[in-house]
């Protein structure tokens, strides 16, 4: 993760050295690196939104052939095909997405070792911020509570995006709907409270993408609902 997270650093002293606050330079941080990933967010919805739409087919078809595995293989692949669509396109934004969030959690866990060993940021590290004595020691609730609220709520909305599609119909879906929050809560407990002031920040920013991303999705189905009813009136 070193690959990644030097560059980050990088970044996070660079804004560092204009807000010249810990705390104010991690939220910066954070916004520039959601916006930046904004586009593979959208392109997993999109994905998402397709997957939806496809289903009622899907499970036809595995319905028709669910004793002749190559058969129904062979049925996807041309229902696949036949729509443009490809089943593993959702899958690449998160794969990207993957190694730049352990490269984040890598950083703000040890910032020091990316940022740099000057004496300036060695108190940086340690600055206060708002009710937050020191932002290298755990903050024991508010902060820990906030990001589990936040990370509940946003997913929550992924769940709801995900309707539709096997993974959002999964028992464990609604499970780790409850369980990852609690999680939060406590790894925020322990974790430097920097790097728990950037989830909470990067959970808050993914529940506006997810409002706007959730429009974009609502516009895609109405477009995709309006070509079926010309294709019916052409037929």
């Amino acid at each position: 993760m070193r690959i990644l997270a030097a560059p980050l650093g990088l970044l996070l002293n660079l804004i560092y050295g204009f807000v010249g606050n810990y705390g104010i330079a991690i939220i910066v941080f954070t916004v520039i690196v959601k916006c930046c990933m904004y586009p593979l967010y959208s392109k997993q919805i999109k994905s998402t939104a397709r997957m939806a739409d496809e289903q009622p087919k899907v499970i036809a078809l595995q319905n028709k052939y669910k004793d002749d595995k190559e058969t129904l293989n062979a049925k996807l692949m041309e229902l696949y095909e036949q729509e443009n669509y490809n089943p593993m396109s959702g899958c690449l934004p998160m794969i990207i997405q993957m190694p730049i969030i352990f490269g984040l959690f890598a950083l703000l866990r040890n910032p020091i070792l990316y940022m740099g060993s000057s004496t300036e940021l060695l108190l940086a590290v340690h600055d206060s911020f708002l009710w937050i004595k020191d932002l290298s020691q755990p903050d024991l609730w508010v902060l820990p509570l906030a990001a589990g609220f936040s990370t509940f709520i946003s997913f929550s909305q992924t769940q709801m995006q995900q309707a539709g599609t096997e993974a959002g119909n999964a028992p464990s879906m609604k499970i780790m709907k409850y369980i990852f929050p609690v999680m939060i809560v406590f790894m925020g407990r322990s974790f430097p409270a920097g790097l728990t002031i950037y989830w909470f920040m990067n959970t808050v920013i993914q529940i506006f993408f997810n409002l706007h991303l959730n429009k974009v999705k609502r516009k895609l189905r109405e477009g995709g609902e309006n070509k079926g009813k010309k294709k019916k009136i052409k037929q």
